[in-house]
């Protein structure tokens, strides 16, 4: 039994369901149900009970609750200690990074990281290429960066830390729902449809411009550089959306359905620092990443 275990029950606990639960994680729901079925393995008990799409917690789960949320606190009271104790008291921590990580899972690192240590300002940057971030945190203007790739990052001037794999999913305008109740679309089902694209380079503006190079009628009907616009604009209906699947807690809470797109193509999230003289700040900021470092299923 590990706290990761501990964690991960709590978090089906507290949010009343596993789908829930691997949403607020950052992680697929089938690796949050495999590590649940391992703790169980290890207690020889089941720790919920599965009733159609609702779980409940066993008489062994009520049980592990309380003890679970005293190892989990005593162990985060631990490493505070020792943050402190390294120097994270107070002071600045610089970050660059790209539009779409750079608000998930960003958002989500920079929540866990102000808490522990809410004496230390972060002060984000943004870049629009890897090539932007790597040169910002080797050149010093940064001390962490965070960027998405076609493919896994890699760099012989930088430490690379693979923290997620997030499969492009569809951000669905619902005045122009016509996809049915399915969990998936094709690129063929965009034909006809209006959406909402960031500028050239991105890799969900690469699936919107390979679709029409492949003849699907795609209508663009929005180009915007800043992400934080997409999700308004889809809930004005001004058309569907291809974004990270890190998105789907937020558009799900303005009530947009969001649905994988099939074929899969994945974005790979990395955190970028320099290889030596990291700050204590830094080094809190790579510990809190390293806890999100949870490699992602293609299809969700």
């Amino acid at each position: 039994m590990d706290v990761r275990q501990l964690t991960y029950f709590l978090a089906v606990v507290d949010h009343g369901g596993f789908t829930r639960a691997a949403e607020q994680l950052l992680i697929a729901q089938p690796s949050l149900s495999q590590t649940i079925k391992g703790l169980e393995r290890e207690l020889g008990v089941p720790l919920f009970h599965r009733i159609g799409r609702r779980v409940v917690l066993s008489e062994a789960g009520q049980e592990l609750v309380g003890p679970a949320r005293a190892v989990v606190r005593d162990l985060e009271a631990a490493r505070a200690a020792v943050d402190d104790l390294r120097g994270v008291r107070s002071g600045r921590l610089d970050v660059v990074a790209m539009p779409s990580p750079g608000v998930e899972p960003l958002t989500s690192m920079i929540s866990a990281y102000t808490r522990a240590h809410p004496a230390v300002t972060v002060s984000v940057g943004a870049a629009f290429t890897p090539e932007e971030v790597a040169e910002a945190v080797r050149t010093g203007s940064a001390e962490i960066g965070v960027l998405g790739s076609e493919r896994p990052f890699r760099s012989a001037e930088v430490e690379v830390g693979h923290l997620q794999q997030h499969p492009l999913v569809l951000i669905v305008n619902p005045q122009a729902d016509t996809f049915g109740d399915g969990a998936a679309v094709g690129r063929e089902d965009l034909a006809g449809h209006r959406v909402v694209v960031s500028q050239r380079g991105s890799l969900m503006r690469r699936l919107v411009d390979d679709a029409l190079a492949g003849g699907v009628p795609v209508e663009i009907a929005a180009e915007v550089a800043h992400r934080t616009s997409v999700l308004p604009l889809v809930l004005a209906g001004v058309g569907h959306a291809v974004m990270p699947s890190s998105w789907t807690p937020m558009a799900q809470q303005l009530g947009l359905r969001v649905v994988r797109i099939e074929p899969v193509t994945v974005l790979h999230v990395a955190v970028l620092s320099r290889p030596a003289h990291r700050t204590p700040a830094a080094r809190a900021f790579l510990a809190v990443a390293a806890r999100h470092a949870v490699d992602r299923s293609p299809i969700p």
